[in-house]
């Protein structure tokens, strides 16, 4: 059986570690930072995942779905909180199934590790940078953090999932394997806590905790999602410079300022805005693209170290399962890795590439489409049609994130086809001929 070196120790190289380590190979995980189950969480970092079908089917792959279902929160859908106050909620789908989960990026990180820790055959090893790569002669050069040590090993077989910062892919980058370019969002993103309530009734949350709540300002956007202490981690989403933007946002009296304008019901419970909002760092977000995700057969890049999305579909780490799920079937098929290390690619780049399109576009959907009467007039009607021919009409929010069967880049096209029927509904056409107009679309 192989041996793997796995760099990264985030939830997708630890998966990865535990299902290869399943399969019997020896794995070990070299892992930049502290070991995150004795130190504090990396501020700056989004601290809450959504989990949804994709990411799930990954955990029950390695046997922990049960053991992560404690710290996920369900969440029906969106709870609109418009300027005056008034709430609107829109379901994610059309049965109590269809519930996308947030979890607690720490909390999930620290289960896949003690899993990884307990199993034998996995070596994990933190404090450990990766300085470089050499795939032809299966070089790894790492420091060790804590003493400045340097050391210098062979692999057998490396795949890098440390990120979007990959220190492996700029090693292959370097070498001429591979090309990436990253695409950066104008917007950037802060986070602020919400604290439990603790002075209310029940369970102390101060909002709907089943709901992934969103304050869409059309060009900008506040979001915040429920942890299961009752607390509510928010995101503010804005662009970099221009009229209404972080640059904007330079004194306490400019932060207290927007926030009491426009998100008067968040900013009367997050504790202190002002210092948490100049306290905590600001994120940035890009798409990246990449080719080249093997060398010489015995380095893969997988994850957002291949194709790091924005976080505005919720797919990220869903992806980046579902990653080491297609990984392992390959593994599964091939007559060695290195074959499958070949095909992986191949395997993902378009559904890879769709995600990475349908992740910028529900952006735009979540702070600005879903307050137009003509989202919420096209939204009924896919409902509508969903419920009237099922299989046949799946909403593409649903095939994304209930729908783990149906691939990312085959749900893109999809919707065009639905899309299709619903403008031609729209625009006139007789509510019976619908069959027939999805017949015509190929659904």
């Amino acid at each position: 059986m192989s041996a793997y070196t796995i760099i990264g120790a985030g939830p997708v190289g630890t998966l990865l570690a535990l299902l290869l380590g399943r399969r019997g190979a020896r794995v070990r995980v070299l892992e930049r930072r502290a070991d995150p189950r004795r130190s504090a969480p990396e501020r700056g970092r989004s601290i809450n995942l959504a989990l949804a079908a994709r990411g799930i089917a990954a955990l029950e792959r390695a046997g922990l779905a049960g053991t992560v279902a404690p710290q996920m929160i369900g969440m029906r859908g969106r709870l609109l909180h418009e300027l005056d106050g008034a709430l609107q909620f829109l379901p994610y789908g059309q049965n109590a199934g269809e519930i996308i989960y947030a979890v607690s990026r720490e909390a999930l990180n620290r289960t896949l590790l003690d899993a990884a820790a307990a199993q034998p055959g996995i070596e994990l090893v933190f404090d450990a940078r990766c300085l470089d790569v050499d795939p032809c002669a299966g070089g790894l050069q790492w420091r060790d953090e804590r003493t400045g040590q340097l050391h210098a090993e062979s692999f057998e077989l490396l795949l890098g999932a440390d990120g979007a910062g990959s220190a492996v892919r700029s090693a292959l980058i370097a070498r001429g394997f591979t090309q990436a370019s990253e695409v950066p969002l104008a917007h950037d993103y802060r986070e602020l806590d919400i604290a439990r309530g603790s002075a209310l009734p029940g369970d102390g949350f101060v909002f709907a905790p089943d709901a992934l709540h969103i304050w869409p300002r059309g060009g900008f956007m506040l979001i915040a999602l429920p942890n299961t202490d009752g607390s509510f981690t928010a995101t503010l989403f804005l662009p970099r410079s221009g009229p209404v933007s972080f640059e904007r946002l330079a004194t306490p009296a400019d932060v207290l300022g927007f926030f009491g304008s426009e998100f008067p019901d968040a900013a009367a419970v997050i504790d202190d805005p002002v210092a948490q909002f100049m306290r905590h760092p600001q994120g940035r977000l890009g798409t990246l693209y990449c080719e080249g995700w093997q060398a010489a057969g015995r380095v893969l890049l997988l994850g957002d170290a291949a194709h790091a999305i924005v976080p505005f579909h919720g797919q990220g780490l869903n992806c980046g399962f579902e990653d080491c799920l297609v990984l392992e079937r390959l593994l599964d098929a091939a007559p060695a890795p290195r074959d499958a290390f070949a095909r992986f690619e191949p395997a993902r780049r378009e559904d890879t590439r769709a995600i990475a399109a349908m992740a910028l576009e529900n952006y735009v959907e979540m702070r600005d489409a879903v307050r137009s009467a003509s989202f919420t007039e096209r939204r009924t009607l896919g409902q509508a049609l969903e419920r009237e021919f099922p299989g046949r009409f799946i909403t593409r929010y649903a095939m994304v994130m209930f729908h783990p069967e149906i691939p990312y880049a085959e749900a893109q096209r999809r919707a065009v086809q639905q899309d299709q029927v619903v403008d031609a509904l729209l625009a006139g056409a007789p509510r019976a001929d619908a069959g027939r107009l999805l017949t015509q679309a190929g659904l």
